[in-house]
C-alpha cells in the first residue's frame, strides 16, 4: 500500500530511517523547495548547513569526520547543497577540507566561506589558506565576516569574482544591531548575498533588512534560525498543534524553519548541526507544503 508522506515519517525513526537508506534520502516524490539568486538567476535549495561550532573538531579524528560526512551525505540526499564556514570557526575549515579529499560529489555542493581580517595583505592570506584548508580551487561564496574592514575586502572579492576564483560576494553579521550598516552596503555596493539571524524569535530583519535585500536583488542566508537552541528550550513543554500536518511539519525544528521559509525573501537558511538525524530532520522543513504569510502570523500565537 502506498504510503502518504506523513505517515512515512510517523513509522521511520531516526535510527530506522539512516540505517535503511543511504544516509537518509528525502521521499522520492517529493523535492526540495529552491529559489533564486537574484543577481545569477541560479537556483539554490532553502535548507543548507552551518558549522558554527558543531564542525570545529580534529580532522584527524575518524569518528568525528565521518560523523560530519555523514552529515553531509544527508544534506546532498535531501537535496540541499550549501555548506557555510568561517576561519573563524576553529578547524572548521579543515574538516571540510579532509571531507571534500576525493570527495566523488564536490560538484553538488555550494561551498561558503569568510574573510575575516582587517587589511588587504592579510585578507588575501586569509582567503588563499581558506582555500588551502578546504582542498578546493573554486569557492561558490566568499563573505566578508562581521563586516570586518568591509571597505577593504570588498575590492579584494571584486578582483576575485572577475577572474573567477568565486562566484558570489557576501556580507554576514549575526546582531540586529548590525542591520543599519547592512542595508547601507546593500543600497551602496554590488553584493550578492547577505547573511544575518533570523527566527521566529529575533524577528527585526522583517522590518527592513529582508525587504531591502529583495528591493535589491540580494539573496539571503538566515543563521541562528534556532537561536542556538533556545527555541527548543522554550517549546519543550509545548506539543505540536494538531494543524501542523497540514503544512508537512512533524517536529519543532521542522516548525521554527517553515516559519522562515514562509517569507519570500529568505533564499537559505542554515542550521547548524552535529547530528545526522538533526539534518534529515531539518532537510524535511525545505520539502512540502510551504506556510504562507498568514500561517506565519499563526505560528507566531504559539509564542
Amino acid at each position: 500500500m502506498k504510503q502518504t508522506k506523513r505517515n512515512l515519517l510517523k513509522l521511520m525513526s531516526t535510527s530506522v530511517l539512516l540505517s535503511g537508506l543511504k544516509f537518509g534520502s528525502a521521499l522520492a516524490q517529493n523535492q526540495m523547495l529552491r529559489r533564486a539568486i537574484p543577481s545569477s538567476g541560479e537556483s539554490l535549495p532553502i535548507i543548507g548547513l552551518g558549522t558554527s561550532r558543531v564542525f570545529d573538531v580534529d580532522p584527524e579524528n575518524r569518528q568525528e569526520l565521518k560523523i560530519r560526512k555523514e552529515i553531509i551525505e544527508v544534506l546532498l540526499n535531501n537535496g540541499g547543497s550549501l555548506v557555510d564556514t568561517s576561519p573563524m570557526y576553529g578547524q572548521s575549515e579543515d574538516l571540510i577540507g579532509a571531507i571534500l579529499n576525493d570527495y566523488p560529489r564536490r560538484n553538488e555542493l555550494f561551498l561558503a566561506t569568510k574573510v575575516w581580517t582587517k587589511g588587504k595583505t592579510e585578507g588575501e592570506q586569509q582567503i588563499s589558506e581558506s582555500f588551502k584548508k578546504m582542498n578546493t580551487t573554486k569557492m561558490e561564496l566568499i563573505q566578508i565576516h562581521n563586516l570586518v574592514d568591509w571597505k577593504t575586502q570588498i575590492k579584494t572579492l571584486r578582483q576575485m569574482k572577475e577572474s573567477g576564483e568565486i562566484s558570489y560576494i557576501g556580507i554576514t553579521h549575526y546582531k540586529s544591531s548590525a542591520f543599519k550598516e547592512m542595508e547601507d552596503i546593500i543600497k551602496k555596493e554590488p553584493i550578492d548575498f547577505a547573511q544575518f539571524n533570523y527566527s521566529i524569535g529575533e524577528r527585526d530583519a522583517e522590518e527592513r533588512l529582508l525587504p531591502i535585500c529583495q528591493d535589491y536583488g540580494v539573496a539571503t542566508i538566515i543563521n541562528r534560525p534556532f537561536m542556538r537552541g533556545k527555541l527548543f528550550r522554550s517549546f519543550k513543554n509545548q506539543t505540536l498543534p494538531n494543524w501542523c500536518k497540514d503544512y508537512d511539519i512533524s517536529s519543532w525544528g521542522q516548525f521554527f524553519l517553515k516559519y522562515i521559509i514562509a517569507n519570500p525573501a529568505v533564499t537559505n537558511i542554515i542550521p547548524a548541526t552535529s547530528k545526522s538525524k538533526n539534518m534529515l530532520d531539518n532537510s524535511f522543513a525545505g520539502i512540502g507544503r510551504v506556510a504562507d504569510l498568514k500561517i506565519q502570523k499563526r505560528m507566531l500565537e504559539m509564542l
